[in-house]
């Protein structure tokens, strides 16, 4: 009895499922995505078949994928099975050349960074109840001094009171790779710091060299500090994530809105490139498209 020879896709599905042992959900999930390709390029006529696509034809396909909502995920997923099978046809001598090889994949979109509104800040700082304690202080002029110069939470757990310069209002802040800069900050923070270091030395006393300490004299850790910061933002703020890193967001989308050039916010922030920094700047326009839409009459 004549026994009809296997598709390519067939060879390769029983290949996953025999020889490398995948789940049968995997092999399912492969026979899906690579059956949705299949369906694509015959649907383009010319008599297409698996050996003769080329490399447009994949990247057709991935914008129609893209066209119809699929986001870079999916259609990364369903690339690496075409990936995966002509890879395997190739070794097997069932194609000639891999039209896939030279595809690249969609680039994933950065989620845009979390801030917390000029509003919540100026409702946190000014009209937020705050105590006279130690802690109490510590903690506000910590959140303040995250909010006005934009610093990582290990700059900030790094800093000595010999990096705090309050006549010069500036900060010498010790970065990634031990790189420094100076960070410069406002009569404000300058009032709150001199009154924190009067009330700590007074309170806790000048043994350690770090500039925010423990009620016992030690150096505050990430952690510590992490969680002094969350427990006072979330009385203004229902953003599921409240950490130090929101604040430094806060501070670059800020100092973007009010008008400061997006070098000079890259080297406050101390990245190595305005790349880097440019997602902030996606993070205004978002903020200036919704301006629009709730204040022009035909928007």
């Amino acid at each position: 009895m004549f026994r009809q020879r296997m598709t390519m896709v067939e060879e390769f599905l029983n290949y996953l499922q025999f020889e490398l042992r995948r789940s049968p959900l995997t092999v399912k999930s492969y026979s899906e995505d690579l059956g949705a390709f299949e369906a694509f390029f015959k649907n383009l006529g010319n008599q297409l078949t698996w050996e003769s696509v080329d490399s447009d034809v994949i990247r057709n396909w991935m914008e129609s994928m893209m066209d119809k909502g699929n986001n870079a995920t999916s259609v990364n997923r369903r690339l690496s099975a075409l990936r995966s099978l002509y890879r395997f046809a190739l070794s097997r001598n069932l194609v000639s050349q891999d039209p896939a090889r030279r595809v690249e994949a969609p680039k994933k979109a950065k989620p845009l960074p979390q801030f917390l509104k000029e509003s919540e800040m100026d409702r946190l700082l000014d009209d937020a109840e705050w105590g006279t304690t130690y802690k109490e202080v510590r903690a506000r002029t910590i959140i303040m001094t995250f909010y006005e110069t934009g610093i990582r939470l290990a700059e900030l757990v790094g800093l000595d009171d010999s990096a705090v310069d309050l006549v010069g209002r500036q900060l010498k802040v010790t970065g990634k790779g031990n790189k420094q800069r100076i960070v410069p900050f406002g009569a404000e923070l300058e009032d709150a710091l001199r009154r924190f270091m009067e009330q700590r030395d007074r309170e806790v006393g000048a043994g350690s060299e770090a500039l925010f300490v423990t009620e016992k004299g030690d150096r505050m850790s990430p952690a510590q500090v992490r969680s002094e910061v969350k427990q006072y933002l979330v009385r203004v703020s229902t953003l599921k994530k409240l950490s130090p890193h929101v604040l430094r967001h806060t501070f670059a989308t800020s100092m973007l809105n009010h008008g400061a050039g997006i070098e000079s916010v890259k080297r406050l922030l101390g990245h190595e490139s305005v790349s880097t920094t440019e997602i902030y700047t996606h993070t205004t326009f978002e903020q200036l498209k919704r301006v629009y839409q709730d204040a022009h009459p035909r928007a």
